[in-house]
This record gives structure tokens, sequence and C-alpha cells, in this order.
């Protein structure tokens, strides 16, 4: 089954998106549906001298990335944003890619393929490097003012994506605070310390900014607005490293030819901190695939992002989150069940 590539979204669209679709196509043999503009997209498939599984789904409309998030909903309905989330919901394509307008792409995604049972809101998850490999960080900007069932709901997300999608074994769990005593952080962080005790899952406590990106945890939980301000701050600080560090190199002749000397290990360097390689970050919590890459996003971008979408649907993981998230309502509703039996005995 196909990926649905939002041609139309993003800052170089429709160039990155489709280039990158080709080279997807090409190179990892994945099935497409670019869905966008006909004869732009097959402008830019002849300039490619495109070949492979790719098939074009025109959308007369197009959601600006100024926009409201509700567009694609109540104005918006032919928009390619909208129709990528209904070609999910109708079994046409396994997951959606987009790199354009960020709220609409979730609100698409949440209203037209649904959320999964039991899931009240879906997180947008990002995954960072860190000395040991990768931390996903949920939420980063989904959801602004979460209750503690919603953190708890993206722990289990999260859980799954490390484990199934990342390939980490038994993914270690902490939720984003000010220190790592239990008593620490807000009223929010202290009541989803106590819910997660009770999950099952590898929950290690409270954990700190720092450790997003030492290795010593794989999935940190966090309120959206939290998250989203801590990827935005990691990503300028990689992004000013690498600017200060060609400087330095670019000010004597004794930097650069260590800069050349050195070379492979700057390339390393950079394809570990660089968001192309990563692609874009998953919406979870829905009945099918959600990717939703940087606006900036170039064709290698674009390609890491299908690569991911194909990864994720690859192991159901909307099934077991499904589960998962039923376990835990069931264990509450035992408890609260107990707990009106011990009061009426009383």
């Amino acid at each position: 089954m196909p990926i649905a590539v939002d041609a139309m979204g993003g800052d170089h669209a429709p160039q990155s998106a489709v280039e990158g679709a080709v080279r997807a196509a090409a190179e990892d043999g994945a099935a497409i549906l670019l869905v966008g503009d006909r004869t732009r997209v097959e402008a830019e498939l002849a300039r490619l001298g495109a070949r492979g599984r790719i098939e074009i789904v025109h959308a007369e409309e197009v959601v600006g990335m100024d926009e409201p998030a509700i567009t694609p909903i109540r104005k918006k309905r032919r928009s390619s944003l909208r129709l990528c989330a209904e070609l999910v919901k109708d079994g046409r394509a396994q997951a959606m890619v987009s790199a354009g307008n960020t709220g609409a792409a979730m609100v698409a995604a949440k209203m037209v393929i649904g959320t999964v049972a039991g899931v009240d809101r879906p997180a947008l998850a990002a995954v960072v490097p860190n000395p040991r490999g990768r931390t996903v960080l949920l939420d980063v900007g989904a959801n602004i003012g979460s209750k503690p069932n919603h953190l708890r709901e993206f722990a289990v997300m999260g859980h799954f994506y490390a484990q199934e999608v990342l390939g980490t074994p038994q993914p270690r769990i902490g939720i984003l605070s000010i220190g790592e005593e239990e008593g620490k952080g807000t009223e929010l962080t202290r009541e989803v310390f106590r819910a997660l005790k009770t999950t099952g899952l590898h929950f290690v406590g409270n954990v700190e900014g720092g450790d997003v990106f030492n290795g010593e945890v794989d999935v940190v939980v966090c309120d959206g607005f939290v998250g989203n301000a801590v990827l935005k701050s990691a990503e300028s600080l990689a992004e000013m490293l690498l600017t200060m560090l060609r400087e330095e190199v670019a000010a004597s002749a004794r930097g650069k030819l260590g800069y050349t000397l050195a070379k492979p290990v700057f390339d390393r360097f950079r394809r570990r901190v660089d968001y192309s390689e990563y692609g874009a970050g998953p919406l979870l919590g829905l009945n099918g695939g959600c990717f939703i890459a940087h606006g900036r996003s170039n064709a290698r971008a674009m390609q890491s992002a299908i690569r991911r979408a194909v990864e994720f649907s690859n192991t159901r993981l909307d099934r077991k989150i499904r589960d998962k998230i039923a376990e835990l309502h069931s264990q509450e509703e035992r408890l609260l069940a107990g707990g009106r039996q011990g009061a009426e005995t009383g």
C-alpha cells in the first residue's frame, strides 16, 4: 500500500516533495501517491525523468502556511492536505507525509483519519540524537494544556514508537521536569508521575532538560508547549554550532587545512544532527500514519520522511497503542469499582 505525499506542502513545493518521492520510489522501492496540482506535479516528474511506483492524485486547492489550522476541514475540502488524510482513511494509503501547514496537517489527520479507540489526543513526536542513539520526545506541539491522562497516553505512544520503529527493546520513559525527585515539578508532572508508576511501562521517573540528549532515557514525555520550546531551542543550537564552526574553519589557512583532513568526521557529525536525516515527526495515536516534516524540507528530508512512514506502517503501531490504552482504562475501571465497593461496605 502506498504513502500519500502532499506535493504542495512546504516552502519548496512542489519541487522538494516530488523529488523526495521520486528518490523514495527509485532507491527505497516505496509506492507513492503524489497529491497536488496535476499540471505542476507532472512537470516536476518530467523534469526529473521519474520512473517507479508513482501515481498522481489531483488536488485543486492548497492550504497556505499562514492559513488557520481548521482550513482543510471547513473551507478547502479539496486541498492536498485534506485529500492525503482521506486516502489514509479510505485505505488507499497506509500513511501520509506533509511539509505543509503543521496545524492544518494535525487537524486534518485527527478529524479525517481519526484517533485510536481510547486515545483522547494524538501527540506529535520528535526523534532527537543522543550519544547512544535516538530519543523520542513528545508532545512537541500538538497539544497545549495537557491533562495527566493525556501524558500517560503519550507515554504509551512513545514506548511503542521507540520499541517497534527505533528498535529499543525496553524503552526507558521519563517525565520532563525541573528535578529528578518525585515531588519536583508542577501539579501536572506530579500527577503524571503517580499515574505512570502503575502502567507496567519502564518508567524511570522525572528527567531534566539535559536528559533529552544524553542517552540516559529513551522516551521523554511533556506537554506540547514545553516540548515545542525544547525542540525549537535544540534545532537553533545545532544550527548555531554548525555556523560558528564553519566561520572558524574559514577564518585561517590552518583551519581550512584542518577541516580538509577531518572532513569525514565533520560529515558524520553533521548527519547525526541534521533534521533531514530524520525526515519528519510522527503524529501518534491515529488510525493510520501521519508524518509532519519541516516547512523548509529539501528532497533528502522528504525521502527520509517517506522512509519513516513506511517503517511506521510496517509495525501496525496503532493496534498496539489501542490494546495498551484499553488495558489501562480497564485497570482504572477495576480500581474505581473496588473503591466504590469499599465505600459501600464501609
